[in-house]
């Protein structure tokens, strides 16, 4: 007798373990245990590349040198290290954009003005606003840099 319900509860419970449907056409209701995969597309906005657009902050103004300035570079290498490189890689996204190739889609006055000014930069520049959109809402913090600070990063990015 014991074989018999053991038989019983492992033929249930084996029957209760596959894919169940059940419908009722009346009141519409359905239930399917199966798993569906369902895949979520994410729009990507695309932000605009504006060379013309100088950002909203101090620097209104900025011309390279042709030449790279080696020590200017090293600086703003070592600032970069210390306070950028936590949201940001040179080649690869991360939680904020890759800096790589900066100045073909940024002027120098609005990488400087980010750089100096985020706050307002989020608030009032529509391309700061595209950015913050397409980074999930991550904003960029204020590193109270001096000019000359944001000067040897701007310098340094050339580099990359």
């Amino acid at each position: 007798m014991r074989k018999i319900f053991a038989i019983i509860g492992i033929c249930a419970l084996l029957a209760s373990c596959g894919e169940k449907k059940e419908e009722k056409k009346e009141g519409g209701f359905e239930m399917n245990r199966a798993k569906k995969e369902v895949k979520v597309e994410t729009k990507s906005e695309t932000v605009p590349v504006d060379l013309n657009n100088k950002g909203v902050g101090p620097i209104t103004s900025l011309e390279f040198a042709s030449e790279i300035d080696a020590e200017l570079a090293a600086a703003g290498e070592a600032k970069y290290n210390t306070i950028c490189t936590a949201c940001h890689m040179a080649n690869q996204r991360m939680i904020g954009p890759a800096l790589a190739g900066i100045y073909e889609r940024r002027s120098p006055e609005w990488v400087m003005n980010m750089i100096l000014n985020p706050d307002v930069m989020l608030k009032e520049d529509p391309i700061a606003q595209a950015l913050l959109k397409e980074y999930n809402n991550a904003i960029m913090l204020n590193q109270n840099l001096s000019e000359e600070d944001a000067r040897a990063v701007a310098e340094y990015l050339r580099t990359l």
